[in-house]
């Protein structure tokens, strides 16, 4: 891929707007390493204990978000494969709090929720810049919508970004 410029309205569904204005803030490809730095100083050090920190009794922990953060990254990739191979099957949704809670991540060390992260991230990468300029620009459906290669490597920022900033805001100022 050569670049990488802004997805347009009718790449995404609106559902994904915040994500998506959450990565045109950024440089996009240089936030898809950016952020395995930032997961790693933010949530490295954590104990498994701390991890399973909760701001409210009915939200994730710490250990569910990443696992989380991890299906998702999963999802959106494989989208983001199918699509740019020019694979037009439609492409069903996935519901994130049931895959949280067969998962049990708060079972998991933490370390390793943060270190698969930074492997499946740094595969992302790899398939992204090897991306050809037309391949970015294809087009299939996921979750009953259209959405473009492209839009999907801006939701895969996006999305993360939305979590680092909760985890920031609520999250990691109740750690002692």
């Amino acid at each position: 891929m050569k670049s990488l410029t802004q997805p347009t309205t009718d790449e995404y569904a609106p559902f994904y707007s915040d994500y998506i204005e959450r990565a045109q803030k950024t440089n996009v490809l240089s936030r898809l390493t950016e952020q395995i730095n930032e997961i790693n100083s933010a949530l490295g050090a954590l104990t498994d204990q701390q991890a399973l920190i909760k701001d409210a009794p009915k939200e994730w922990s710490i250990k569910e978000i990443v696992g989380h953060i991890n299906d998702a990254e999963r999802v959106f990739s494989y989208r983001l494969l199918r699509i740019s191979r020019n694979d037009q099957t439609p492409l069903s949704g996935f519901e994130q709090n049931d895959y949280v809670t067969a998962a049990q991540f708060d079972t998991h060390p933490i370390k390793d929720l943060v270190a698969e992260f930074e492997h499946l991230r740094r595969a992302n990468i790899l398939a992204i810049y090897n991306m050809s300029d037309e391949a970015v620009l294809r087009q299939g459906t996921a979750s009953g919508a259209t959405i473009s290669a492209r839009a999907l490597i801006y939701i895969l920022v996006g999305h993360v970004e939305n979590h680092l900033a909760s985890l920031h805001e609520k999250y990691l100022p109740l750690i002692k």
